[in-house]
């Protein structure tokens, strides 16, 4: 008997097609499902950035017996490149240093130094936008700081970034300059002048909402919107301050109204204590298109509304003033958008802006 070969019956060509089909099948019913894993994860770490600094804020409220204001400082002495002080805008990021784990950069901006350059910068530091090589305190990228869900959140360039701010409550600065020495905001983070302490916490630290997400978008000046993500940008409306609701026709689903004058200066600077830089109030909803009344090119416009954004799908985690960190809905109540805000009494602005006010007496619900 002769030996050979032994012939196998092979897969044919359609099996084969089959096989590769149900398998692509697969990935597809399981990709969105490692995605969903994924972002998980990283909301989970973003949520424990928030916890060090509802942490951060009790110890130091504990430690000075008030809270740090969005900004404050020293004066300086007029020097136009703003290394003899801060001028009043160190950020309350800077103020925080030592309360999450930072504390060699807290003792630097404490004790100040003399540069390579010969300049001497005295305690409390420069400017936030001084980034000399030797300044470490604003150049250095602290991980607490950033959310990973954000795009890049750790940026480009030589200053150190954010991804979370200060809440201002549900105020807009209406006919005033919430970047003043002495505006008086309804939110726990005001100004220079303003510092307030559990104790002014009058609806409760529970019912209080101290700092949130706001989603990097890059940093530019004044440009024209052609496809951006609202997240992070900020149009220009002049009278949005007495008029929320106008910010609103400006969005188109998730992205900005072509031909929409826009820009993008938040989380860029996180030294800097300029309202856009480190700022956020509670008038318009997470995820709404932010709006700035004025046009100036910089950071340093005066009024609007600054809306809590993310890259989580459906909301945003903020931090609430007993130390808790929960999450807000993109559908959570937002009253009356047409309305002005108000100096005293309930938010106008819902559960959202209640959230923001502190002393506002408003009766909110234990699921908002």
């Amino acid at each position: 008997m002769s030996k050979g070969f032994i012939r196998r019956p092979g897969f044919t060509l359609v099996e084969l097609l089959v096989v590769i089909a149900i398998i692509g099948v697969m990935v597809g019913l399981l990709l969105p499902a490692v995605q969903a894993a994924r972002e998980a994860a990283r909301r989970m770490q973003c949520g424990n950035n928030m916890k060090q600094y509802g942490l951060a804020l009790h110890n130091y409220e504990g430690t000075y017996k008030r809270l740090p204001p969005r900004k404050g400082g020293s004066r300086g002495g007029g020097n136009t490149a703003r290394w003899d002080g801060n001028y009043f805008r160190k950020s309350g990021f800077i103020m925080l240093l030592g309360f999450i784990e930072q504390q060699p950069l807290a003792d630097i901006v404490s004790t100040g130094g003399t540069m390579s350059n010969g300049q001497v910068i005295p305690p409390a530091g420069p400017a936030g936008w001084y980034t000399n090589v030797d300044w470490l305190p604003n150049k250095t990228n602290v991980p607490t700081n950033f959310c990973p869900s954000d795009i890049n959140p750790q940026g480009t360039g030589n200053a150190g970034h954010n991804s979370y701010a200060f809440c201002l409550g549900d105020s807009t600065a209406a006919g005033s300059n919430w970047n003043g020495d002495s505006y008086q905001a309804r939110g726990v983070f005001a100004s220079v002048n303003t510092q307030r302490g559990f104790k002014d916490i009058l609806d409760g630290l529970s019912n209080t909402v101290g700092m949130s997400e706001r989603a990097w978008a890059g940093s530019y000046g004044l440009t024209t919107a052609a496809g951006q993500k609202t997240p992070g940008v900020t149009a220009i409306l002049p009278g949005v301050d007495v008029n929320p609701a106008g910010c609103l026709a400006l969005q188109a689903g998730t992205t900005i109204v072509p031909g929409t004058q826009i820009k993008a200066r938040f989380g860029s600077l996180y030294g800097d204590g300029q309202m856009e830089r480190v700022g956020f109030n509670t008038v318009s909803g997470p995820n709404k298109l932010s709006c700035l009344g004025d046009a100036n090119v910089n950071a340093d416009s005066v009024t609007g509304t600054l809306n809590a954004s993310s890259y989580h799908p459906g909301g945003v985690q903020a931090v609430i003033m007993d130390g808790s960190v929960r999450f807000i809905s993109d559908s959570i109540n937002t009253g009356n958008q047409a309305l002005p805000p108000v100096a005293a009494g309930p938010s106008p602005y819902g559960i959202w802006g209640a959230l923001g006010s502190m002393q506002g007496g408003e009766s909110l619900p234990g699921d908002f």
